[in-house]
């Protein structure tokens, strides 16, 4: 199964600081090209621990016995670590957002290349999908998702739109949604404009943000005193929450101050954060948009 190559391959893997002997978690292991790279650093007493929901990112899963793939949501980070014997790591790896073999493969609905069924799920064995979010939500919660996720500004009259082609016919397909939106869709503006809709909708779908925040809040119990985060987003709604935890441990307000004006916080931004140079971006084009941010545990 052809999966593209790993963003920011190894300013991520770096930033883990690897211990030969440690144990390290990839929360996206997609293709595995972060997890072979982690492997490669680990000494025969390491252990990786990577996580995908997605059915498809078993047909990658690597034959080596230092190595364990949890097909299942890194939501459940804790609860799965502890399955395995495992309380704390040296490491967590996350890139998250879409896989290129996701936006690739025309079915899945995430790409607004391909005319496909509105779908966008992550976990397939889910039920609710993007034609739920289209054709069954409340106008208002329709404008939520697509003001708060997609950050647009015609989001109510985008949402009073498809409540109102709905009444006639479900909007089943990516092309029936773009027809139905076409006025909001000026040839100049197009591409960017659909893309900020299939994100609102692909960010309800799979829950995201929640699941982002859940799993960011986990990863201070599992994280050894000393050990790393090293997280890349694709989008500023992403990447605001974890600037924050890792400033803070908080995803909004500030951390209390005690009688002597300092503040207690669980992680330490480690440097400034990274982008793709030019020629990654050239040669992945995934990569445009990725912003690598890594903090340790205090």
């Amino acid at each position: 199964m052809e999966y593209h190559n790993p963003v920011l391959l190894h300013p991520t893997v770096d930033g883990l600081d690897i211990k030969p002997d440690g144990v390290y978690v990839d929360v996206t292991f997609g293709g595995g090209g972060h997890a072979k790279e982690i492997l490669n650093r680990l000494s025969d007493k390491g252990t990786l621990i990577a996580f995908d929901q997605d059915t498809d990112a078993l047909a990658n899963t690597i034959e080596d016995p230092r190595f364990i793939l949890v097909n299942e949501n890194f939501r459940f980070l804790k609860r799965f670590l502890r399955f395995h014997g495992i309380k704390q790591v040296d490491g967590i790896l996350g890139d998250f957002g879409v896989s290129s073999h996701q936006f690739d493969v025309a079915e899945r609905g995430f790409s607004t290349r391909f005319e496909a069924d509105l779908d966008m799920r992550m976990n397939q064995q889910s039920a609710f999908s993007a034609f739920d979010v289209v054709n069954n939500y409340e106008q208002a919660h329709l404008r939520s998702v697509l003001f708060q996720y997609g950050e647009l500004r015609a989001a109510a009259g985008m949402a009073r739109i498809i409540c109102e082609v709905r009444k006639e016919k479900e909007i089943k397909t990516s092309d029936q949604l773009k027809n139905a939106l076409s006025r909001f869709l000026p040839k100049h503006r197009e591409n960017k404009i659909l893309a900020q809709i299939y994100q609102a909708i692909r960010i309800e779908v799979n829950q995201e943000l929640e699941v982002l925040k859940e799993f960011l809040q986990q990863t201070i119990e599992v994280l050894k005193p000393g050990g790393r985060l090293s997280l890349i987003s694709y989008h500023s709604l992403e990447d605001r929450l974890v600037k924050r935890f890792m400033r803070n441990g908080m995803f909004e307000g500030e951390p209390e101050k005690d009688v002597f004006g300092r503040v207690e916080v669980p992680l330490k931004p480690v440097g400034k954060f990274i982008i793709p140079t030019d020629l990654e971006i050239r040669t992945n084009n995934r990569a445009r948009s990725a912003k690598l941010r890594v903090a340790q545990k205090l």
